[in-house]
């Protein structure tokens, strides 16, 4: 089975958009998002208009701030600083990569937890990992992770979950998602011995190692569910573009012997601005606390 990403997404947008409506109508709070462009990445400006988009599409207010490649940090920071002190802005995105001369963990920390819309600051990373806590925001993709396997019907609760990968922004924090979602998880990465083996332990694998059609058929256990986070590009000369988007997992071959997987493109990735969107508007009900 194919987990349709799009249909899920476009269920959560449709709730976001009645959830801005609500907070304009009876409390006069209209949610804002700003983003924060630093340099000329074609993919960044890509990433960022469609979140743009979403949010005029939702009834969020969008607030746009480019910047050349040559931005000092200091320039950044204050940016980043009069983000925080506006009230009309509920959540902050800086967009990554930032360019080389930019210390980027310092940018990140320096915007406040309660406008953190990535869920990326160390205070809402730590909340997270810790029971009973809850942070004010949850890192968009993997939220959205769960949120895929909860609306596909798929119990959590005391299987075995295999995350390939361990990044801040996905492998680590959904491998906390699913702790406090009662997996018993193993995080595996390329220093992972017998990495095959480990992967075909997993109920539920999450894949996002960041390496294309990396899984196979042979590291997936019969029926097991399959989440495929990773976007690689691969040449493609029939394709318009010269190349074609795949993710870390081989869907033709996996997809016979998983129960369900996501497809890449149309996954785990609308996920991500949907979950964005969300994130958005609970940090914009906070404000009102």
């Amino acid at each position: 089975m194919l987990i349709d990403g799009k249909a899920v997404a476009a269920r959560i947008r449709g709730e976001v958009a009645e959830e801005v409506k609500v907070l304009i109508e009876k409390h006069g709070v209209k949610p804002g998002l700003a983003t924060v462009l630093v340099g000329d990445d074609p993919a960044s400006h890509s990433y960022v208009r469609s979140k743009r988009k979403a949010c005029e599409e939702l009834g969020i207010e969008s607030f746009h701030h480019e910047l050349p490649a040559d931005t000092p940090q200091a320039e950044l920071e204050n940016l980043v600083q009069s983000l925080n002190a506006d009230p009309a802005v509920h959540g902050i995105l800086v967009q990554l990569p930032l360019p080389d001369h930019i210390n980027e963990k310092e940018v990140l920390d320096l915007i406040s937890f309660g406008k953190d819309a990535d869920g990326f600051h160390p205070t809402n990373v730590g909340l997270l990992a810790m029971k009973g806590r809850d942070p004010a925001a949850i890192a968009c993709t993997p939220h959205g992770v769960m949120v895929l396997l909860k609306e596909t019907g798929i119990e959590i609760s005391g299987k075995r979950a295999v995350v390939l990968g361990r990044s801040n922004i996905v492998g680590m924090p959904v491998h906390l998602l699913l702790i406090h979602a009662n997996a018993t998880v193993t995080v595996a990465h390329s220093r992972t011995q017998d990495l095959p083996g480990v992967c075909r332990e997993a109920d539920i694998l999450v894949a996002a190692i960041g390496r294309a059609q990396m899984v196979k058929a042979d590291w997936v256990k019969p029926g097991a569910v399959v989440i495929d986070v990773g976007v690689n590009r691969v040449d493609d000369p029939t394709a318009k573009r010269g190349y074609r988007l795949v993710g870390d997992v081989d869907t033709g071959e996996v997809e016979k012997v998983a129960s369900a997987i996501t497809p890449v493109p149309g996954g785990v990735g609308p996920m991500t601005i949907a979950m964005l969107m969300k994130n958005t508007v609970e940090l914009a009900r906070s404000s009102l606390r």
